[in-house]
This record gives C-alpha cells, structure tokens and sequence, in this order.
C-alpha cells in the first residue's frame, strides 16, 4: 500500500510521539448522533489545531448510530488537518471480517494508531448476546490487530500502534486487582504499547496504578485521564459513563458550597482539575488526557491556569 508522501510523512505511532515529547496533552472527542452536528464538532476541531495537542481521539458506539460517524471524522481529521487522531475501537458487535474492514479502511488513510476496548453493551440493540461477537476481550481485539500489523497491510511497515485502557480505580468487572493486572499485563503482552486510563479524581489512585504497573512488569508509558466537572448534575452521568468514579469528599463538599450555582460548579471543577494536572505534571505523568465530552472551554482554562500555549510546550521540570 502506498500513500500521498504528505501523509506518508506523518505516521507516527503514539510510542513515536511519547518519545520526543513527554508529557504529552491530548483531547478525547465523541461524534455526535447527526451530520449537522458532526460538521459543527469538525470545526471546532479545526479551532483547537492551535492547541497543538499530541493527538486526539475519537469515541465508538460499535452497536448505534455513531459508528460509521466516528469512522468518517477520524478520516476527515487525518486528511484535513494537521491533528493526528486515535480511533476507538470495541469489542461488541463485531466479528473478524468487520473489524478487518475497519482497520484496512484506517490503513488506507494513514491513520497510525487505534485504542483497542472491550466496549459496553449497547443498550438499543435488543436482544444483543455478548457471547456471540468475536471478541471477547480486549486482548483478543490487541491480538487480532497485532496479527493484522503483522501482514504488512499498513503503509507504516510497524503497523498500527495499539493503546489499552488502565483503571486507576480498579476495573469495574474485575474486583480481585491482582489478577486485574495480570489482564492489563496480558494485553501488552499481545501488542499493547500505550496505556490511556479512566477517569479518576484522587492522583493518589493514578500513582498507586502507575505502581502496580510496574511490580507487573508493564513498562510501557501511562497517560492519564482527567475530565474536569462542568456541572453538578453531570457527576452522576460522568460516574456512569464511567461504570463507577470515586469523587474524594473535599471534591464534593466544595461542590456543595456551590449551593447548586452552576457557574461556581465549573469554577471548582476546573480549578480542581487544574491542581490535578499540575500535581501529575509534577510526578512525571507520562501524558494528560483530556475527556472533553464536547466541551473545550474548560480545557482551555485549566491551559491558562497552567500557563499552556500548546502542548509542545509542556516539558517537564
């Protein structure tokens, strides 16, 4: 397969970037449910090109309506801006010819990195079997896109690069956390060269996580996840969407004072957060992750407040 020497030029798998620039800062979109809507989110993409983020990612509903949405921006990303983006792709729904399809489809445009998920079952497909997709678990899905990098069917002769997802707070279907981290210890194993975590609100997890990582012999880079809250009713969504988040109770009391004024909602969020990133900046976090759910405007503060103009100026201390 052969590429455009521009594009050919630009693929560069996440390790490749974690190389020459850590910590790194990235942003997580999710398409939204109409072409209209889409083509607003794009240009709002095209907006944050000044940001000068590592990479972005893109979100996948595998059994609704979002599915080829995610699979045309993450295209128009790579060919129309100078963003490098990181599709999601999940387990669910899928079989082996799907999944092939998916990945030569992103090959063919260049892009050089997938983040490879188990995924949640979707709730508007009725009468979904899980047992009936071809992948189980997200190691089988790392493995398969192993196999797939191995065929050479990708312009980057290395393939795609493949992240996995971390839980700081422990994974919410695996309760016995040592054997946890012998499933995340598997998936690099299978090709993993990336971690990207959950969300999470206590540093304190992340460090412990980070630790626990290494006592099992994954020493590949961990980037954090960090969603700033914007408002107090989309705690309970974001906990959730998160099958579970721990908010520290200095985190909800000063909510409370807030009294239900949702400007000083976001106000606290976003401070918050901010002292979670300068605190992680200040351990030597491999990369922060920015859960935006669409909404940039914190992000742009928690920059300001950290005295960001891009994210290649982040250079650690």
């Amino acid at each position: 397969m052969s590429l455009p020497a521009d594009l050919t030029s630009c693929l560069m798998h996440i390790a490749d970037i974690l190389a020459n620039q850590r910590p790194t800062l990235s942003f997580e979109f999710f398409p939204p449910k109409t072409a209209e809507a889409s083509e607003a989110l794009y240009q709002t993409i095209g907006e944050l090109e000044a940001y000068k983020p590592s990479f972005v990612s893109v979100t996948y509903g595998a059994g609704g309506s979002t599915r080829e949405l995610t699979h045309d921006l993450v295209v128009r990303i790579k060919k129309t801006t100078t963003l490098d983006p990181v599709p999601h792709l999940t387990c669910v729904c899928h079989n082996e010819a799907d999944i092939a399809s998916i990945l030569e489809r992103y090959a063919e445009a260049g892009v050089s990195n997938i983040l490879a998920l188990g995924g949640d079952p979707p709730r508007n497909l009725e009468g979904y079997e899980r047992k009936n997709d071809a992948f189980q678990h997200a190691v089988d899905l790392v493995s398969f896109i192993t196999k797939f990098n191995n065929s050479h069917a990708h312009p980057d002769r290395r393939g795609f690069g493949i992240g996995v997802a971390g839980f700081p707070e422990g994974h919410p279907s695996t309760p016995n956390r040592m054997l946890e981290m012998d499933y995340l210890k598997a998936k690099v194993d299978a090709g993993a060269d990336y971690i990207c975590t959950q969300l999470f609100f206590d540093n304190h997890d992340f460090f412990d996580f980070r630790d626990r990582c290494k006592l099992a012999g994954i020493h590949i880079p961990i980037i954090a996840g960090i969603m700033p809250i914007t408002s107090a009713s989309g705690m309970r969504r974001m906990a959730e969407l998160a099958a579970g988040a721990r908010y520290p109770a200095k985190l909800m009391r000063a909510i409370q004072r807030c009294g239900g004024d949702e400007e000083a909602v976001q106000r606290v969020g976003v401070h918050y957060a901010t002292e979670q990133c300068r605190d992680l900046l200040e351990h030597g976090v491999d990369g922060i992750h920015f859960y935006t759910l669409n909404k940039f405007q914190a992000t742009r503060e928690i920059y300001a407040s950290l005295g960001i103009r891009d994210s290649s100026a982040v250079r650690p201390s």
